[in-house]
C-alpha cells in the first residue's frame, strides 16, 4: 500500500512538472490603475493558487479561534467539576 501511495505522489508530481514545462509563455496580468505584471503562465497559476489558499485560511481563522476558546472553557469546566481529588494525583476521581 505504501508503494501505491508513492506511485500516486510521483504521478501527480510529474504531471504538474510537465504542466509547468509546457506553460512557459509570458502572460500579462492587468491590475487596476494601469498596472500590470508579466510573468510565465505557470507562475501566474501558482500565485493564484497560493492566494486562494491564503484567503481560505484567513477566512477560517475566526472559527478556529472560537473553537479554541470553547475547548479551553470546556477543559476549565471539566477540571472544576471533577474537584480537587483529580488534581491531587488520583486520575480516576475515586
Amino acid at each position: 500500500m505504501k508503494y501505491v501511495a508513492w506511485l500516486l505522489k510521483a504521478a501527480i508530481f510529474f504531471t504538474l512538472f510537465a504542466f509547468a514545462l509546457n506553460n512557459q509563455q509570458d502572460v500579462t496580468v492587468h491590475f487596476f490603475f494601469g498596472t500590470h505584471w508579466t510573468a510565465p503562465l505557470v507562475l501566474v497559476v501558482l500565485a493564484a493558487f497560493a492566494a486562494g489558499l491564503a484567503i481560505g485560511a484567513l477566512g477560517m481563522v475566526p472559527r478556529w479561534l472560537r473553537h479554541r476558546r470553547a475547548a479551553r472553557l470546556a477543559r476549565y469546566e471539566a477540571s472544576t467539576l471533577l474537584g480537587p481529588q483529580t488534581r491531587a494525583g488520583n486520575p480516576h476521581g475515586l
